[in-house]
């Protein structure tokens, strides 16, 4: 089994290069930032919870994340190929948690992978996804806000992954095929 964090700044390619991973290896995949967009346009409690929060650029309460994590990881069943999670820990209590809720599975993270993206490069791709796709959180001052937070409270996972040995730095800027064939490498390299 191969659960791997796909992990980066907004815009850095997390989704685009999650999509070639499921197709070339069959993994399923957790997008925490699908599963909010869902419940938004659902219209549910999570979903005008979780509204409150994108809105002013915060992230979403752990708890609240790991237990709808758990609920999706666990829709899989008990054997598949593994699961890349996409936006998701962002911080080092929630991969405290990931670590925990999969453990008592009997399952771990085999290889967190860092997409790079300079932010200069991440602020002119946002832009255009916004304009692309009307996603309404890709507007220059969410942008920037969501960035401070990512710096501030995400990056510290870099380290906290790389203590646990399951750290893949890759440079996330450049020809895509260039940026899936050294994440191919990454996993290819996982024992299994």
């Amino acid at each position: 089994m191969k659960n791997i964090v796909i992990f980066g700044a907004p815009g850095s390619g997390k989704g685009t290069q999650s999509d070639l991973i499921i197709e070339k290896y069959g993994l399923g995949h957790i997008s925490t930032g699908d599963v909010l967009r869902s419940e938004i346009k659902k219209g549910s409690h999570l979903g005008k919870t979780a509204q409150s929060f994108i809105d002013n650029g915060q992230l979403i309460p752990d708890e609240l994340m790991v237990n709808i994590l758990a609920k999706v990881y666990d829709g899989f069943g008990k054997v598949h190929a593994g699961v890349i999670f996409d936006g998701f820990p962002r911080t080092i209590p929630q991969a405290e948690a990931l670590k925990k809720m999969l453990s008592e599975r009997g399952h771990n993270v085999a290889a967190m992978i860092e997409l790079d993206v300079p932010e200069d490069e991440l602020m002119k791709r946002l832009i255009n996804r916004g304009k692309e796709s009307g996603r309404a959180d890709d507007n220059e001052d969410t942008i920037k806000k969501r960035l401070v937070v990512y710096h501030s409270q995400t990056q510290p996972l870099i380290e906290w992954y790389k203590n646990e040995g399951i750290h893949h730095h890759i440079n996330g800027l450049g020809n895509l095929d260039t940026i899936f064939a050294d994440i191919s490498k990454v996993i290819d390299g996982i024992k299994g």
